[in-house]
């Protein structure tokens, strides 16, 4: 909660200090609800690019939220439509990273104690964020640039993330991912985020199967 609400502050600093009204950037929190795509959207608001550049930007964005619903699916599948749209709309990457460490190898998907720990993780970090991004948008003009607020949200983040990596395939995904996302900054859209993910993902994957395959053959 104390990442996510670095984060929040940030991105509510950010949004006025692009020039949006208050009431815009509080609207912009409560119905977007995701930093990355938010800050990927303010210099095109800024520069008056066309709406559905704007949506395709934030959707470039967020593609990796459609691997992480792909893996939380067997978790929530019994659930209405509606109320899995809720519970993604609440989710986020730390939320996936939490929810898949603590269950990503239960061999019984879909209880009722997985849905309360996703509850429990979902709830808190909307509530901070929000809190947090509205602080951000109506004390913004009032906070110095010198105070480097980007710069402590992210030592948050790497602060709850590094503990997570247990294993070598975690490890290499974390190096890969972090690789490709500092080689892409230059590219459109934040493409080099959403290459990173996939890159992650792919690198992970792999030295999970190279790990399996080398304790195969000492077995043999």
């Amino acid at each position: 909660m104390v990442a996510t609400s670095l984060w929040g502050f940030v991105t509510g600093i950010a949004m006025i200090k692009s020039g949006m009204s208050e009431v815009m950037a509080t609207l912009m929190t409560l119905f977007v609800y995701a930093g990355s795509a938010q800050l990927t959207a303010l210099p095109l608001i800024v520069a008056g690019a066309p709406v559905w550049l704007i949506f395709l930007a934030g959707c470039v964005v967020n593609i990796r939220f459609v691997i992480f619903g792909a893996a939380l699916q067997p978790y929530f599948r019994r659930y209405p439509f509606l109320q899995r749209l809720g519970l993604g709309y609440w989710s986020s990457d730390m939320v996936f990273v939490l929810f898949m460490t603590r269950y990503g190898d239960a061999k019984k998907r879909g209880t009722r104690d997985q849905l309360y720990f996703y509850l429990g993780v979902i709830v808190p970090g909307w509530i901070s964020w929000q809190i947090a991004s509205i602080a951000g948008i109506y004390l913004g003009a009032i906070i110095p640039q010198s105070w480097s607020l980007e710069f402590a949200a992210t030592l948050a983040l790497l602060a709850i993330t590094v503990p997570l990596v247990k294993n070598i395939p975690m490890a290499v995904a974390l190096v890969v991912a972090g690789c490709i996302a500092w080689v892409g900054q230059p590219l459109p859209l934040r493409l080099g985020l959403a290459a990173a993910v996939i890159g992650g993902i792919v690198a992970g994957v792999m030295a999970e199967k190279h790990r399996d395959r080398t304790k195969g053959g000492r077995h043999v």
